[in-house]
């Protein structure tokens, strides 16, 4: 086989193959045995049909016909191994001569990944926030720790926002029961909001005992119809918290002070602070690299890309969202880009180890056990999609602590002692 490639623009190429009919042999053995499989030729069985009475009967065009569509795809990739194509998107085949027992040609363009220039990131300066960290923060800490400890004691007083109740609850419709609509010494906390609307405004001002009805929204029932809600305070009770000092700290952690709870809980936020710094130095590096980086991507990837999407959510017809669709897909694929060149130039290897810590993370992320998540991926053809997200996760971990990173103030701020992971986010195996 002899074969040559050209570039006709920044993603596209042409490759030119050539092949001798010898090489078509098998091919052509192929193509006759498939066809004498599907003729019936009086005075022969299936599959034993010779090939000169395929090509009197069927004709030799059709066994050629069938011999190139087989060796196609085989010396197109053959070719494309050769020149170190990197090849995406479907090809378009041109068969531009056949002589018969002599040669095949034929070219095939098709779409290839960009080639990428990448800075010296030695000298990639980004600028992040300062780390700030007030003392309330602390104390929110230390008080959320406190009403962990804390008890419920039940008080006689009229309910007011904060305090803690049991209700029974009861909704009807037309003076029908809904469906689960009674319920019996619900714990709630007034002024959360968040059970149903209209709760909180009836139970304020209420006495143990007192009950009341008011109109809400519910579940199940027709739009714009309202249900009656019945509710009984069966108990109020005040959330008692215990003293902020020593014996607290002793209750409520290992430390045997409350300064050194204190000192832990500063300590334990700025560590957060300073993730949260190392992830935004990782978020404005890579928005930096794509601002700066000339990432060329193939008209065809993405136009397919978007008709896919809006043809599987049936909004085909609708352009705002194929704009917004356009401008999201034009930008993952970028970034995808260059995290894979940058694996490339580092020459990163993803481990056994590093694949299945990720799978286990993604396994969490979805609730489901670690085997079978990686069945559903195996079964899906999404292993080599994982190996691709870890490995840009670590290529770009590389580059962070290369970079010079600086705080608001003018400080280096040092990536390498937070060991940051780049956020990868795992897709479903069903997606």
């Amino acid at each position: 086989m002899k074969s040559a490639v050209e570039s006709i623009g920044p993603t596209r190429v042409k490759l030119s193959i050539e092949v001798t009919f010898e090489e078509l042999t098998p091919h052509i053995s192929r193509a006759y045995k498939s066809i004498a499989e599907k003729v019936n030729i009086p005075g022969f069985r299936k599959g034993k049909v010779p090939p000169s009475m395929i090509d009197q009967r069927v004709g030799r065009g059709a066994v050629l016909d069938e011999a190139i569509n087989d060796a196609l795809p085989y010396f197109y990739s053959q070719a494309a191994r050769e020149h170190e194509v990197f090849v995406i998107g479907r090809p378009s085949v041109d068969i531009t001569e056949l002589k018969d027992n002599e040669l095949l040609s034929f070219t095939v363009e098709v779409d290839v990944r960009p080639e990428i220039t990448l800075p010296d990131f030695s000298t990639v300066e980004i600028e992040v926030d300062d780390v700030k960290l007030e003392d309330s923060k602390i104390d929110e800490q230390i008080e959320a720790l406190r009403i962990r400890f804390g008890t419920l004691v039940e008080v006689e007083k009229v309910v007011e926002s904060g305090d803690f109740v049991k209700i029974d609850l009861r909704a009807t419709v037309d003076g029908k029961d809904v469906d689960g609509g009674v319920a019996n010494n619900i714990s709630y906390e007034v002024g959360k909001d968040n059970m149903i609307d209209g709760l909180d405004e009836a139970l304020i001002g209420m006495k143990k005992d007192e009950s009341k009805t008011f109109q809400a929204p519910l579940q199940g029932v027709s739009e714009g119809q309202l249900g009656e809600i019945d509710v009984k305070l069966v108990t109020v009770n005040r959330r008692d918290l215990p003293p902020l000092d020593d014996e607290f700290a002793k209750k409520a952690s290992e430390f045997e002070t409350l300064e050194e709870l204190k000192a832990d809980t500063r300590e334990r936020l700025m560590r957060l602070k300073r993730l949260e710094q190392g992830a935004q130095a990782r978020d404005k590096l890579v928005q930096y690299l794509l601002d700066t980086v000339e990432i060329a991507i193939p008209e065809n990837l993405i136009s397919e890309g978007v008709h896919d999407h809006l043809e599987k959510e049936g909004r085909l017809e609708d352009e705002e969202y194929r704009s917004e669709v356009t401008t999201e897909l034009n930008q993952s694929i970028k970034n995808d880009f260059l995290m894979d060149e940058i694996a490339k130039s580092e020459k990163v290897q993803v481990s056994e180890a590093e694949l299945s810590e990720y799978i286990v993370r993604s396994a969490s992320r979805y609730g489901m056990a670690p085997k079978d998540f990686a069945n559903e991926v195996g079964k899906a053809g999404q292993i080599s999609s994982l190996v691709s997200d870890v490995a840009r996760a670590k290529a770009l971990a590389v580059i962070l602590e290369r970079i010079k990173v600086k705080d608001a103030s003018g400080n280096t701020v040092d990536l390498t002692e937070l060991r940051l992971k780049p956020a990868v986010q795992p897709e479903s195996p069903a997606e």
